[in-house]
């Protein structure tokens, strides 16, 4: 992999050194696949707010797992969670959902055009 990472946002040539292949997570911590041990305070950006492998979570996804997991369609949870899902658009790329919000904004508004400031 160019840079030795998945994301050009984790290349490693960016901060020197060689980026480490982690094998496994545990709480706040994370395992090279030499076994080395590494506090993380990275967290996946933020998701793994409450750590790797956290029991409540890995329960929870073993029992959401015996259902399925992806289904491209709404489920009864879902709408359970989110009681007004029929005004929520799901798109799968910032693009996607710019776009949606331009095609919204002109059709409530009536007019054609978008203003866009650039720079400073």
């Amino acid at each position: 992999m160019p840079g030795g990472v998945s994301s050009p946002v984790r290349a490693f040539r960016a901060v020197g050194g060689t980026p480490p292949f982690i094998a496994r997570g545990a709480g706040a911590h994370v395992w090279d696949a030499d076994g080395r041990a590494y506090l993380d305070f990275v967290g996946s950006w933020g998701p793994l707010i409450l750590g790797h492998a956290h029991p409540a979570v890995v329960e929870a996804v073993r029992i959401a797992a015996t259902d399925g997991l992806s289904f491209g369609a709404p489920t009864a949870r879902e709408v359970e969670l989110v009681p007004s899902m029929e005004v929520v658009r799901f798109v799968t790329s910032g693009t996607e959902a710019v776009m949606s919000a331009l095609r919204l904004a002109r059709g409530v508004t009536g007019r054609p055009r978008v203003l866009k400031f650039d720079g400073v």
